[in-house]
């Protein structure tokens, strides 16, 4: 159980795939410039990349060598098809929203990468923690750029089509923060961030 703990707490800071393992990138940067995308695009991530270890641990013992990328692949796509016709049929506007993002999941390097590294080589219970710790990783990242970037962009934050902050009377936005320069700024102020707590910490 402590091994399984380890597995999933490694992807919240440790190995967090965005600020350390830098990779999922281009998703998280093109998709952030709202906190409702940056969820349903992390949800969709912890869901995908979660069952996807699960399986791939349950079958690693019986996949050939020489075909385990394709197997990997048709499984990532499996549950990126059900999340994409999910998304269309429940919630049209964010689905609109994130548009190809979506559908890029089954090449999104965290999950791949995870079943590769991870899921194929370990059992079902640790490479379960590891998706959920990834993928948790992945959409905090994700939401704390989302608030940052719409906040300050746009002055307020909208989901569901309500209204959840406002600052708009108080400072004109700058639009640039939900553009990609304001995408690498936050994510950038991020990493610095990270890092000079760790410093502080002695990591």
């Amino acid at each position: 159980m402590i091994q399984i703990w380890e597995d999933f707490k490694s992807g919240l800071i440790l190995e967090n795939p965005l600020l350390r393992l830098m990779i999922g990138l281009c998703s998280a940067l093109a998709v952030s410039t709202r906190v409702e995308n940056a969820l349903f695009m992390g949800f969709s991530v912890i869901f995908v990349l979660t069952c996807s270890n699960v399986i791939i641990s349950l079958i690693r013992r019986i996949v050939p060598e020489k075909a385990r990328i394709p197997i990997f692949i048709v499984v990532i796509a499996s549950f990126v098809t059900i999340v994409d016709l999910t998304l269309k049929a429940y919630f049209p506007p964010v689905y609109e929203q994130l548009g190809v993002w979506i559908p890029l999941i089954v090449v999104n390097c965290i999950i791949l990468g995870r079943a590769e590294a991870f899921a194929s080589k370990h059992p079902v219970l640790r490479s379960m923690a590891d998706g959920l710790g990834k993928g948790l990783g992945y959409t905090s990242v994700l939401f704390i750029m989302g608030t940052i970037r719409e906040l300050s962009g746009t002055g307020e934050i909208v989901a569901f089509g309500a209204k959840l902050f406002y600052l708009k009377p108080y400072f004109e936005p700058p639009k640039i923060m939900v553009m990609f320069p304001g995408a690498f700024f936050t994510f950038g102020l991020l990493m610095g961030l990270l890092n000079w707590i760790q410093r502080r910490e002695g990591r």
